[in-house]
């Protein structure tokens, strides 16, 4: 203890940070088996078992709500998740340094831009009224983009916008990852005539691979947690059909409407589905012989 006291002493904030904000408040789970009431407390309110779970299994929306979060998760994965390991793959073929710090440094500079500012400008370009955007195509003739408003269109504007803000960041580990990869296993491929494509496919991706696997076991820790207030930034009434999710809902019936045990309910569920979905891979991983989380 004694030879390692600073190193205790730089993790303690981040230990207090997670004790206080993670695990004291999970004692507030004992309110979605109670009909929770503000002025009688935890303690005085009414037990009711699990009904509120009932009740949100036989809620008529919870078909919707559980396909667009579904769906939304799925999109993520399947093209949020890949764009910074592909974007670190290419930064890392450039050979200029000038360009290759300037590119990354533009690319990341997004993730410091707020979400608010993000979807602000997006609304100022694309308004379906005194938008830039639509006023020039009005202006030459063509019909306005109603992507704000269009069910259709709203998915994927949320996902371009997550990857314009947060690709470059994201891709720093994969970076750091690839900048530890010992040169001397591409100076051997050179010697053996491989191409830079067959370095990569044969030296880089396998050297990646652990720390994506990781990445991809913990991302499932949130499949069901899609996130609140890039999806509330861009909800309307028009794209409600497609952009209603978990978190929405909870905040439109928890605090609008004050149902907080019902609620309550709904986190706890989404986070149980998380945690066997990160159980689930981790064993997974482990029995293809590959490093899981823990």
């Amino acid at each position: 203890m004694k030879r390692a006291f600073p190193i205790y002493l730089m993790v303690l904030p981040g230990l207090l940070s997670i004790i206080l904000f993670k695990y004291l408040p999970m004692f507030g789970i004992a309110i979605s088996f109670q009909q929770y009431s503000p002025f009688r407390g935890v303690w005085g309110s009414k037990w009711v078992g699990l009904e509120n779970f009932v009740r949100l299994f036989t809620e008529q929306q919870f078909a919707t709500l559980l396909k667009n979060t579904l769906i939304l998760n799925l999109i993520d994965i399947c093209f949020y998740f890949p764009a910074p390991i592909i974007f670190a793959l290419i930064l890392n073929e450039v050979r200029i340094k000038w360009f290759k710090s300037s590119l990354q440094t533009i690319v990341y500079l997004p993730h410091f831009v707020s979400m608010i500012v993000v979807v602000g400008i997006t609304n100022i370009l694309f308004a379906s009224e005194f938008g830039g955007i639509n006023e020039w195509l009005a202006s030459v003739g063509l019909p306005r983009y109603e992507g704000l408003t269009d069910p259709d269109h709203f998915r994927w504007i949320w996902l371009l916008q997550n990857i314009w803000k947060e690709v470059g960041w994201s891709a720093i580990i994969y970076l750091a990852a690839l900048a530890s990869i010992d040169p001397t296993l591409y100076e051997a491929a050179k010697i053996d005539g491989a191409s830079r494509l067959k370095q990569i496919w044969h030296i880089t991706l396998p050297s990646l691979a652990q720390v994506v696997l990781i990445l991809f076991i913990l991302r499932l820790g949130s499949f069901i947690d899609i996130g609140f207030e890039h999806i509330f930034l861009l909800q309307n009434p028009l794209n409600l059909v497609v952009s209603d999710v978990f978190d929405t809902y909870i905040y439109r019936v928890g605090v609008q409407q004050g149902e907080f045990s019902y609620t309550t309910a709904v986190g706890l569920f989404k986070s149980v589905v998380g945690l066997v979905l990160v159980l689930a891979a981790n064993a997974i991983a482990k029995r293809s012989g590959r490093e899981g989380v823990y």
